[in-house]
């Protein structure tokens, strides 16, 4: 799968048996050799923009790209290898100022802990409809209502042989930490309830939240959501068993 109809294609079914009010995002982290000659270095650069800030324009049909100097959250930059974390954000105590943790110290575990990328690894980050990728991405992210999401975490479950999923979060760096570089760093689907700066600087409606998972999983996800779109999407959707208890059971 690496042609334009490909992306299209899939990008419709995904749209069409989940339901999306909107596209799913195809994220690329570009390397600095890789600059030059990349397809989606093209995209129009987004100065004094968060990560989330650029998925959500990305995912009403538009293709942008971060550099570091446009890049405007200090957390987001720290996770992408760009810059070190700012010195109130790594002790905690700019979470307390939040009013997100009680603690510094719990803002700081939550910063210790987070995964990241490594220093100066990408010089860039692109994003745009899955519709439109110019190549496989590198990750895909989607955001939508959670019975929708989970379609897309049930097709990975029978990809993966029925192994249970895990979601890892802080509730903090939703869509750049954990729907982009932990599918990115470690390679499989990662589920998330959303956070509070996605939340404050995006349109992610409150009935809303949001997936990532490796563009290298696609095809696959795809025949899966397929065959669950055959039968068990649709059955569940019509809440058959909710209808007979309502008949012959409740008043």
């Amino acid at each position: 799968m690496n042609t334009a109809a490909d992306f299209a294609g899939i990008s419709r079914q995904i749209r069409e048996i989940l339901g999306l009010e909107s596209e799913p995002v195809a994220i690329y982290l570009i390397a600095p050799k890789a600059v030059p000659d990349h397809p989606a270095a093209s995209f129009d650069r987004a100065p004094g923009h968060r990560y989330c800030q650029l998925l959500m324009r990305a995912r009403r049909n538009e293709r942008v790209r971060l550099t570091e100097r446009d890049l405007a959250c200090p957390a987001a930059a720290a996770a992408f290898g760009w810059k070190q974390l700012p010195a109130s954000l790594a002790s905690g105590a700019g979470l307390v100022g939040f009013g997100i943790v009680a603690e510094a110290e719990t803002g700081h575990t939550m910063f210790a802990d987070m995964p990241r990328l490594p220093y100066g690894a990408i010089s860039e980050i692109a994003a745009c409809p899955l519709a439109l990728a110019p190549a496989l991405p590198d990750v895909i992210v989607v955001e939508g209502r959670p019975e929708q999401l989970m379609w897309l975490l049930l097709a990975d479950l029978n990809v993966s042989g029925g192994r249970r999923r895990r979601a890892d979060t802080a509730v903090l760096q939703a869509t750049c930490v954990d729907a982009t570089i932990i599918p990115h760093l470690e390679g499989r689907m990662n589920f998330t309830l959303g956070c509070y700066g996605c939340r404050e600087a995006t349109d992610l409606g409150p009935e809303e939240t949001v997936i990532g998972f490796p563009g290298q999983h696609l095809e696959a996800l795809g025949r899966a959501l397929g065959s669950l779109n055959a039968k068990a999407i649709s059955r569940s959707r019509s809440r058959s068993a909710l209808k007979t208890l309502t008949k012959d059971v409740l008043p």
